[in-house]
Order: C-alpha cells, then sequence, then structure tokens
C-alpha cells in the first residue's frame, strides 16, 4: 500500500555538470509504506553537493542534490512508526539496515552505500518526483534531496528532532558536522589526554576540533592555509594552530608534540594532505581518511614509516554516526555550550543557492544553510 501526495514543488535541480544549479516546477510522486515526506524547511550545502554539480562524483542527471535537509513531517507511509505528521526532523544519510555493516552497527559503511546515497534513485531503481514534462527526474540523493520544498525521505534516515530549536540551525548536523564530530567520537575514538590534527578546517575539520575538544585531548592542532579560520579554530577548542604555507606542517606537529600525534583526521580531500597527515602520526598513532576525493584518487605513503611505528590509516564515512543517537547527542552538546557549531552557520535564501555555493568554494562561508520554507 502506498500513499498518494503527488503535489508541485520548486526544486534547484543540477542538468549539465558545472552549471549553475537551476529552479524548476517538480511533481512529488508517491511515498511508501516504509517512507516519509518532509515539508523542507532549510538545507545545508556540503562539499560533496559541489563535487556532484561538477560530476566529480558521479550522479545521474538531471538530478536534484542536497544532503543536509531539516524540515517538517508532512505525511508518512502505512509502516512509520517513529516519527508522524507535524514532527521536526533532521534528514541524514540512507543505508539499507539488512547488510553485515549495517546490522553490525556501522550503517554508514553499508555495503550499497553508493548506489543507495549517490545512484539518483531508490535502491530497487525507482524514483519519487518527474519535471513538468513528465522525464524522471534523478533523487534520493543521500536518501534525500533536499535541495526541493519537498523531500521523499525514508524512516531509516529521519531523525526526529526537539521543536524549540530552529530547524535551519539545525540542519548541517545531517552530514558535515556530524561526520567531524562523528570521525573524532565513534570512528577514532580519541582519548582524554590525547593529541589530535585536523587537516582542513572547514566545516568538518572543526567539528572535529570542537569533538576532541569535547573527547578530553589536551593537545588539539588546527592545519590550515586560511587565517581567520585557524583563528576559528582556537576560540572553538584548538590548543594551536598551524598554516601549511609557512612552513612544513609535518615538522610544527612534531615539535609541537614532541614526537607525534595519537591521532590526525584528514578532513581536505587533498593527497598531498594525506601524505602530511599520516607523517606526522607519532608511534602507534591512527590517522583518518575523512575528506571526499574523487573517484580513483590514489595516494603514496613511506611503508616503512608506517610499518615500524605501526600506524594506522582509518577510511571513515559520515563519521562512522547512527544518525538517530549521535544527532541528539549533538543537539544535547550543543545546549550544554559544548559544541558550538552555529559559529559555523551563514544562511542564504534558496534563490542564493548558487551564491552559497560560490561563497562556499572561496571560503568565505564555512557552512551555508539554505532558508526552503517556514516551520
Amino acid at each position: 500500500m502506498t500513499q498518494e501526495h503527488r503535489r508541485q514543488m520548486k526544486a534547484a535541480v543540477m542538468r549539465e555538470p558545472k552549471a549553475p544549479f537551476q529552479f524548476e516546477d517538480i511533481y512529488v510522486g508517491t511515498i511508501r509504506d516504509d517512507e516519509v515526506l518532509v515539508r523542507i524547511v532549510a538545507s545545508g550545502v556540503c562539499h560533496t553537493d559541489i563535487m556532484v554539480r561538477n560530476q566529480d562524483a558521479p550522479v545521474p542527471l538531471p538530478a536534484i542534490a542536497g544532503h543536509e535537509g531539516a524540515g517538517v513531517v508532512e505525511a508518512v507511509g502505512a509502516a512509520v512508526t517513529e516519527v508522524k505528521p507535524g514532527d521536526h526532523v533532521v534528514l541524514s544519510y540512507m543505508s539499507c539496515g539488512h547488510c553485515k555493516p549495517c546490522i553490525s552497527g556501522h550503517p554508514a559503511h553499508c555495503a550499497h552505500v553508493w548506489p543507495i546515497n549517490f545512484g539518483g534513485s531508490r535502491l530497487d531503481g525507482s524514483t519519487g518526483t518527474h519535471d513538468a514534462h513528465g522525464h524522471v527526474m534523478h533523487d534520493h540523493f543521500f536518501g534525500q534531496s533536499s535541495f526541493a520544498e519537498y523531500s521523499v525521505a525514508n524512516e531509516r534516515n529521519v531523525v526526529k528532532v526537539p521543536d524549540d530549536l530552529p530547524l535551519e540551525l539545525l540542519a548541517p548536523l545531517g552530514c558535515g558536522i556530524e561526520t567531524g564530530a562523528g570521525g573524532v567520537l565513534n570512528a577514532l575514538k580519541v582519548r582524554p589526554g590525547s593529541s589530535f590534527a585536523a587537516f582542513g578546517a572547514g566545516a568538518v575539520g572543526l567539528s572535529a576540533v570542537m569533538a576532541a575538544r569535547v573527547a578530553g585531548a589536551t593537545t588539539i592542532i588546527a592545519v590550515d592555509v586560511n587565517a581567520d579560520r585557524l583563528k576559528l579554530a582556537l576560540e572553538l577548542g584548538a590548543t594551536h594552530s598551524v598554516n601549511s604555507r609557512e612552513g612544513d606542517p609535518v615538522g610544527q606537529i612534531r615539535a609541537i608534540t614532541g614526537g607525534g600525534l595519537d591521532y590526525s583526521l584528514e578532513c581536505s580531500g587533498r593527497k598531498e594532505v594525506l601524505r602530511q597527515a599520516i607523517d606526522a602520526l607519532g608511534s602507534f598513532g591512527t590517522c583518518g581518511i575523512i575528506g571526499a576525493t574523487r573517484p580513483g584518487t590514489e595516494a603514496s605513503f613511506d611503508i616503512n614509516d608506517v610499518m615500524a611505528p605501526s600506524k594506522r590509516i582509518m577510511g571513515i564515512v559520515q563519521g562512522d554516526a547512527i544518525p538517530k543517537i549521535f544527532i541528539p547527542a549533538l543537539i544535547e552538546l550543543f545546549r550544554q555550550g559544548r559544541f558550538p557549531f552555529d559559529r559555523l552557520i551563514r544562511y542564504y535564501d534558496f534563490v542564493d543557492i548558487n551564491q552559497a555555493i560560490e561563497d562556499s568554494e572561496s571560503g568565505r562561508t564555512i557552512k551555508p544553510v539554505l532558508r526552503i520554507g517556514k516551520a
């Protein structure tokens, strides 16, 4: 049994690689028994959205991107029990729920992570929207496609949140902020008294800095080329900053730590920075790879320098987070003043999506959030 919810909405559509998003009238079809129709109030803009627009991370076109959505539940399928119409929700990534990683508590590493999040459809190949000419619109990007006034999501990737905080504030918790914080708290499991460095001080890296402080790391280093972001990192909990334009970051980090890091997190998506993040580790140190790169990107490291000191290199997706558990935890840390992620955000009207992306690419804005509707 499905429920009909055919309606017209405005969506920011990608039709050509590297072209600006264009607004179109799009029609929402049906929701299935396990799905949720969400009226989108806000959506963060993530580096992955830009990669998809540029087709560095291929998604079938034409498509609706957006994967940091937040909104109000409009309708639910017959089998949905966790949310009801009127609930405030944040949307995160999608997973199948049945494969070994999912059932072992690591849905971010779902065996179907690429087709279910980047395939431009549900896992069975169906879509939920079409354009004004009746042509299929590729959607379900990260199970949501939130650059639109409505989203057809799944009960699995919908997280109920308190209604006393603005949805436009909570939207970016669904990916970038969850990813950085989760990389520290869930994947690396940074220990109290340890040393940590985030290579890249964007939304992911600065979220990692804040999380490292929550975890009790006592040496927290932010590495970037943007002096303003490094200054902000110090205000958010970093104990040191390293501008890699002003000298060898590996040497500077070894001097600060007296030998090397316990943990590093590569957040920039640059293979040469990954090498620095590995080289800066001390004995038994772990480097997490969290920055998105083009498919096929290869990197090198000194095998003996990894083997002899027993360094670890770990791949991390979505901060290895279970959103229904981790997002409420981040909200509570925010309420306590221990995770001030609001300082990363700048708001834009939905019609200014291309300006928001330009400001993100230039470094003027750390985390753009689009205001799409009313709560």
